[in-house]
């Protein structure tokens, strides 16, 4: 009896321990997933573009295709390589994290100027207009959406990674990986899924509310999701920008060229003590992310006509499901 007793004492505390690193696990998931906001903001933001044209009962179907794309780019695809980098060569996160900062620069000023640049808007719905067969513009956008979710994914997955606290077991890392890219996945295409089918709760509610209030609000509803729309667009663009610059700067920090952290944190320091003589954070804050966005702005404006001219030679055009 005793070595009963004895055994469920070990299995408790087995399971103590497990839980216990269970906690660890989410944890840090859900921490680590904090730093990377920018980029799943981004995530958010340009997704509800792929189902924009489609009939209403088509949105739904498509948001969970691309969903589940996500998850295999994150799962099976970038989680291995993530994990191989950080047990063999995990002198490559920093500059591999530079070079997705990178590319968030430059697709943040792509879309800066699209939206100054009219011609790229009649370009694109040119493009459209030639694809007649709607399965097949279908097939087109949730491949184009999959792809650019590889990337932004990459760019999550490595942010998560670099966040993680040194020195864990092998599984810890993965399973926090694992947990992180699954909860901004839900997170980011359930979020997607409420915006798509907003104006369509908004109509219903307009149409068969039973009282005056449900109505206006369902009135109200379809009136703002435009505008709605297009704040998330900027949003989404600015983070990218902000978190771009953000990531060049500490990199070259890491890696051995600390002078533009260094100014603008002076730069930050001093912008709040000219506010409150103890320092005020928020403007530090609001500084500091200004400073990473003009920087991260410059630089995805240089890589624009570089990018341009790479795509030219290798004889492709810019994706057109954008």
């Amino acid at each position: 009896m005793s070595g009963l007793i004895a055994l469920l004492d070990d299995v408790a505390a087995i399971a103590k321990v497990a839980s216990a690193s269970i906690d660890d696990v989410v944890g840090q998931a859900v921490k680590a997933s904090t730093k990377a906001a920018g980029a799943v903001i981004d995530d958010a933001a340009v997704t509800p573009k792929y189902v924009h044209g489609f009939s209403a009962d088509r949105e739904l179907p498509i948001v969970w295709k691309i969903a589940r794309g996500s998850l295999f780019n994150k799962l099976v695809i970038l989680l291995p390589i993530a994990l191989l980098l950080a047990a063999f060569a995990p002198i490559l996160i920093y500059p591999l994290l530079m070079l997705g900062g990178g590319y968030l620069c430059f697709e943040g000023a792509e879309k800066v100027w699209h939206a100054v640049s009219p011609a790229h808007h009649d370009q694109a719905e040119a493009v459209e207009k030639k694809i007649t067969d709607g399965a097949h513009l279908e097939e087109q956008k949730v491949k184009g959406a999959i792809k650019t979710d590889f990337i932004l994914s990459a760019e999550i997955m490595t942010i998560i990674l670099s966040a993680l606290p040194e020195g864990q077991p092998f599984w810890m890392q993965a399973m926090a990986l694992a947990v992180a890219g699954v909860l901004i996945t839900l997170a980011v295409y359930g979020a997607v899924g409420l915006i798509v089918k907003a104006d369509d709760l908004g109509l219903a509610m307009a149409a068969r509310g039973r009282l005056g209030a449900t109505r206006s609000l369902g009135r109200f509803i379809v009136r703002a999701m435009p505008v709605f729309m297009q704040i998330l667009i900027v949003v989404g663009t600015a983070a990218m920008i902000w978190v771009g610059g953000s990531i060049l700067v500490h990199g070259l920090e890491v890696l051995g060229w600390p002078w533009p952290y260094e100014a603008i944190h002076h730069l930050a320091e001093a912008a709040a003590h000219s506010v409150s003589p103890d320092g005020n954070g928020t403007v530090a804050w609001v500084v500091t992310a200004f400073c990473d966005g003009v920087i991260g702005l410059a630089v995805g404006a240089a890589l624009i006509p570089i990018v341009s001219t790479v795509m030219g030679l290798l004889g492709r055009s810019q994706p057109t499901t954008h």
